[in-house]
């Protein structure tokens, strides 16, 4: 640039020392001018200053020396330039762009090693997934907090994804099982909910020891999110490692999932259940296919449940006290809920 302007500019820091110049041997140079806090061009000391950047507490401005127009429009120009420059090296050189772009399938496998390697990125540790869903439409970043809380940016990545959805990449030793995994992401969940009065849900992916592999791990916990909003609307925290028969469900096409329902239900549909008797089914399954247990939770004579569950099979066909009527009759539930849904695939 020196070579098409011709006054004196650089790059000064919050304390006014130069630390950039068109004249080399002013480098280190301390500027007698008023710190540059804000937008606005500022002319002081016989310089005309513009605001570049401000990053963790540090703020950098552009001087070009002289007070008169051309100085003020040379001043923009140039600082608009070096920002241009900067917000380019910061997307280029920094670890959390990498990963991005790595669970958003962004970049070319093949160059995921290569852009390691450039930014002495340690690719073969064992990482983890996290995505926090926001469910609650207010003005408090999640990002902020989860910033706050994960300080360590060469071991943990922080990524806002959308308004609602900001991924934790958190960096887990062999020794980390997920049980522990777990108790972070409640952790999480409670230092929102109970600090910050905000209602989130946490999916968690599979652990990978590989970096090409956090896309896998990404999609697994946003599948988690929606199997879970599916069929475990309690939970705070679901882990895709726990899905269970839930997984395999939510990936069957809706045809396969209407025909298995006709094929269980011949004799009449699912909706012919009132409330009170899919409630009995339920607890039913909960005490393990118990009658005495199950009658005494729901505080209701042994031969009351036994009425019930005969009602039950008199509609279906299914026996509910045989095994593999009621595992038929469980995934049935679960494929009619599954359909009631209509979820969103990724």
């Amino acid at each position: 640039m020196k070579d098409i302007v011709d006054k004196p500019f650089g790059v000064i820091d919050s304390t006014g020392t130069i630390v950039a110049c068109s004249e080399l041997g002013r480098i280190g140079e301390l500027l007698s001018v008023e710190p540059v806090n804000s937008a606005e061009t500022i002319v002081d000391g016989g310089y005309t200053l513009k605001l570049i950047s401000v990053a963790q507490g540090e703020s950098y401005a552009v001087f070009v020396e002289g007070v008169d127009a051309s100085s003020g429009k040379l001043a923009a120009i140039i600082a608009i330039s070096f920002s241009n420059i900067k917000n380019y090296y910061d997307e280029k050189y920094d670890k959390s762009s990498l990963i991005k772009n790595i669970i958003l399938d962004n970049i070319l496998p093949g160059d995921i090693y290569l852009k390691a390697r450039e930014l002495y990125f340690n690719s073969d540790v064992s990482r983890t997934v996290i995505i926090v869903r926001n469910l609650d439409h207010n003005d408090l970043s999640v990002y902020d907090v989860l910033q706050n809380l994960f300080p360590d940016k060469n071991k943990d990545f922080i990524i806002s994804i959308n308004e609602t959805d900001v991924v934790l990449v958190k960096e887990t030793g062999h020794d980390i099982s997920s049980k522990d995994i777990e108790n972070l992401a409640a952790s999480i969940a409670d230092t929102l909910s109970g600090e910050f009065y905000v209602h989130a849900v946490i999916g968690i992916g599979t652990t990978v020891s590989n970096i090409k592999d956090l896309a896998r791990s990404f999609k697994e916990a946003q599948t988690a999110l929606e199997v879970g909003k599916v069929f475990d609307t309690e939970k705070t925290i679901v882990s895709y490692d726990n899905l269970g028969i839930a997984r395999l469900i939510y990936q069957l096409p809706t045809t396969l999932c209407e025909t298995f329902l006709h094929e269980v239900f011949k004799r009449g549909s699912i909706d012919s259940l009132d409330q009170e008797t899919l409630f009995t089914i339920q607890r039913f399954f909960e005490n393990n296919l118990n009658v005495s247990e199950t009658s005494r939770k729901l505080f209701v004579h042994r031969n009351t449940l036994v009425y019930r569950l005969e009602k039950i099979k008199k509609i279906t066909g299914l026996d509910l006290r045989q095994f593999d009527h009621a595992i038929v009759f469980k995934i049935a539930l679960m494929v009619d809920k599954y359909l009631r849904s209509n979820p969103v695939k990724y």
